[in-house]
């Protein structure tokens, strides 16, 4: 699924969650947009951490510094 796509179905079900509020869009896809992003972030540093322990400890040691 798409980025936008994920942030649309997100912001949707904060504007459902809500009432149904009309008027606030742009605050339900705000708040959308840093949920979904926050997610790929976590997803994107568990990853990264994951691989990082895949490598030989030598290389992890360089890669530090």
């Amino acid at each position: 699924m798409e980025l936008q796509d994920r942030i649309r179905e997100r912001a949707y079900e904060i504007w459902n969650a809500s009432g149904r509020v009309h008027g606030r869009a742009e605050q339900h896809w705000l708040a959308a947009e840093r949920q979904v992003l926050s997610e790929k972030a976590a997803q994107l540093t568990a990853v990264t951490a994951f691989a990082d322990q895949k490598k030989p400890r030598r290389q992890r040691a360089r890669a530090i510094r």
